[in-house]
C-alpha cells in the first residue's frame, strides 16, 4: 500500500488547480491539455475512455508522476516543482499496479500494518515513552475513526476482521482502501477506477462514500467511467491515437513503479 502521510485529526482539504497540464512518455502523450480549478473539499471526477491517461493524471496530481507540460498547484504546492510536498499531504486509495490491497492479508493485518506505519510517521520518538496499552488504544481509535469514515462495518464481513482481502466484495475492498488512506488524515484522497465492476446500486454507494469524505473536508479525486452529476468533472484528452496513448500511459506507470 501507499506510504502513510502525516496529518491532523481533521483533514483540511487541498485546493487543486491545473493549467494546460500534460505528461509525455517515451512513446507519446499519456495526457495533455488538462485545466482544472477545484476548491478545497471538492469531489472531482476524472473521466475519459480507457487508455486516455486518467490514472496518469491522478498520479501526477498527487506528486507520484512528473508532468512535462503546464503546471498545477495542490494545497498551494506547485507541480512539477514540489512533488514531495504534495505526496506528504495526499494519499492513494486503490490504484492498480501502484497501490493495491494484498489479497493474502486479512483486513485486520492491513489495518494493523497501516496503524504501525502511521505511528512511525506521526512521531515514533514520542510513542516510545507511552505505555503499550496507551499505544494500542490510540491505534484502535485511529482505525475505528477511519473505518467509520469509510463506512466499513467489520461485523458485516464473512469472518469479521479476519476476512481475507481476496474474499471481500468489490465495494468492501474500496471502503477498506479508503479507510486505510484516511488513517493518515490526508488533505487530498485519490481513488482510481472508483466505479469499476460495480452495480448501479453499488456505484451510488461508492459516490455517497466519496461525497462524505469530501464533505468532511478532504478533497477527493476519483477516476470513473460514469461520474455522478454533482461531481466537478474533468475530462482527459490527448492528441494521439488510442494505441500511442496506452503505450505512453504504460511507460509512465512503469516509471512510477520503479520510483
Amino acid at each position: 500500500m501507499d506510504s502513510p502521510h502525516t496529518g491532523t485529526a481533521t483533514a483540511a482539504g487541498a485546493a487543486v488547480n491545473a493549467v494546460d497540464f500534460g505528461l509525455k512518455g517515451p512513446r507519446g502523450w499519456a495526457f495533455r491539455g488538462v485545466d482544472l480549478a477545484a476548491p478545497a473539499g471538492s469531489f472531482v471526477a476524472i473521466e475519459g475512455p480507457s487508455g486516455s491517461g486518467r490514472t496518469c493524471l491522478l498520479l501526477a496530481l498527487t506528486g507520484r508522476m512528473r508532468a512535462t507540460e503546464g503546471h498545477a498547484e495542490v494545497g498551494g504546492l506547485r507541480l512539477p516543482k514540489k512533488p514531495a510536498g504534495v505526496r506528504r499531504i495526499s494519499a492513494l486509495g486503490p490504484v492498480t499496479g501502484v497501490n493495491e490491497l494484498d489479497p493474502a492479508f486479512t483486513v485486520a493485518e492491513h489495518l494493523r500494518e497501516r496503524a504501525l506505519l502511521q505511528r512511525r510517521f506521526d512521531g515514533a520518538l514520542r510513542s516510545l515513552f507511552q505505555r503499550p496499552s496507551v499505544r494500542r488504544a490510540a491505534a484502535r481509535a485511529r482505525i475505528d475513526a477511519a473505518l467509520a469514515a469509510a463506512g466499513l462495518d467489520l461485523a458485516t464481513l464473512p469472518k469479521g476482521e479476519r476476512t481475507s482481502v481476496r474474499d471481500l466484495e468489490r465495494l468492501e475492498g474500496l471502503r477498506l482502501s479508503v479507510g486505510l488512506a484516511l488513517m493518515g488524515s490526508p488533505r487530498l484522497l485519490a481513488v482510481d477506477d472508483a466505479d469499476l465492476k460495480l452495480s448501479d446500486a453499488e456505484r451510488e454507494q461508492a459516490w455517497e462514500l466519496l461525497r462524505s469524505v469530501a464533505a468532511a473536508g478532504t478533497t477527493v479525486l476519483a477516476v470513473c467511467s460514469e461520474p455522478p452529476e454533482d461531481a466537478l468533472r474533468v475530462r482527459v484528452r490527448n492528441e494521439k491515437t488510442k494505441e500511442s496513448t496506452e503505450e505512453g500511459a504504460a511507460d509512465a506507470l512503469a516509471e512510477t513503479g520503479r520510483a
